[in-house]
C-alpha cells in the first residue's frame, strides 16, 4: 500500500463534487510522490484555485486606510473601539494601542491592552483621547446583534460619545456603510454622507474616502460622488479632528 489514508467522515457541500475527480487524481499522485512513511489525511478544499487572490474589499481596504492615517498622525498611544481585531493587533507592533469592545477580546500581545467598553456609555473622561478609531462598528449599535440592548438611537448615542471623549486637537477615524439610508435589521445601518457629517457637526472633517464594495478601484480619496445611491452599499471612511 502506498501511503496511509485517514478517513474522518467530512461533510462536503454539493458543489464540491464537481471538482472531486481532480482531487482524487491529485491525491493519488501525491501518494505516489510521498512514499510509504507519511500519513495523509484527505481534506478537500476545492474553491481556492483562482487566477487572482480573492479578498473582501471592505475589510481589506478600510483597516488599511486607518493604518495609513494613524501612521501619518503618529500618536503616542492609539485607542480603538470595536474595529476588526487585526487593526489594533498590527498597530500594537509599532504604537502602544488600547482596544475595547462590547464583547472584550482575550488577546495577548505586547503593546496591546484589551478591555470592555459600551459605545452608548463610554467610561472615558471628556476630551481625554487624542487618537481614536471606530471602524465598521457604529452602524451596529442598538440592533442587538452582539447582545447589546435594543436602542433605535444607539448609533447616534455612540457618535455623541466618540465626540465627547475625543481630546481637543485629537483625531477620530470612523468607517460606516454609505448609500441609501436605511436599517438592515439586525445586521447594520446604512448612512448618507450628510448624516455622518451632521452627527459629528462639532468636529472638523479632515478627509473623506470611499471604498466601493464592487469594482476594481482602491481607496477613493475625496470622491466627487459622496452619496452613492445604490441598492447595496459602499464603505465611507471619515477622518475628523476636534477643534
Amino acid at each position: 500500500m502506498i501511503g496511509k489514508i485517514i478517513n474522518f467522515g467530512m461533510k462536503i457541500s454539493n458543489h464540491y463534487f464537481v471538482s472531486l475527480p481532480k482531487f482524487r487524481n491529485e491525491l493519488n499522485k501525491f501518494k505516489q510522490l510521498s512514499g510509504d512513511n507519511i500519513i495523509i489525511e484527505p481534506y478537500p478544499i476545492l474553491n481556492d484555485m483562482a487566477s487572482t487572490t480573492p479578498f473582501d474589499r471592505d475589510y481589506m481596504y478600510h483597516p488599511s486606510w486607518a493604518a495609513r492615517k494613524i501612521a501619518q498622525i503618529n500618536p503616542e498611544i492609539h485607542v480603538d473601539i470595536g474595529s476588526t481585531l487585526i487593526l489594533p493587533a498590527i498597530l500594537s507592533a509599532f504604537i502602544p494601542t488600547e482596544f475595547y469592545d462590547y464583547r472584550p477580546a482575550d488577546i495577548k500581545l505586547s503593546n496591546l491592552k484589551s478591555g470592555q467598553a459600551d459605545l452608548m456609555n463610554l467610561h472615558f473622561k471628556n476630551n481625554s483621547i487624542k487618537s481614536l478609531s471606530c471602524l465598521s462598528t457604529i452602524e451596529h449599535i442598538g440592533l442587538g446583534r452582539y447582545g447589546d440592548p435594543l436602542n433605535a438611537n444607539g448609533d447616534k448615542k455612540a457618535m455623541s460619545e466618540l465626540s465627547r471623549v475625543l481630546a481637543k486637537g485629537g483625531d477620530l477615524l470612523i468607517a460606516v456603510p454609505v448609500g441609501t439610508p436605511r436599517v438592515i435589521f439586525n445586521a447594520h445601518r446604512i448612512y448618507s454622507y450628510d448624516q455622518i457629517i451632521d452627527n459629528f457637526k462639532d468636529l472638523e472633517l479632515v478627509e473623506y474616502s470611499l471604498i466601493k464594495t464592487s469594482g476594481t478601484d482602491g481607496i477613493l480619496v475625496n470622491p466627487k460622488n459622496k452619496n452613492p445611491n445604490i441598492s447595496s452599499y459602499d464603505c465611507g471612511c471619515f477622518w475628523f479632528k476636534k477643534k
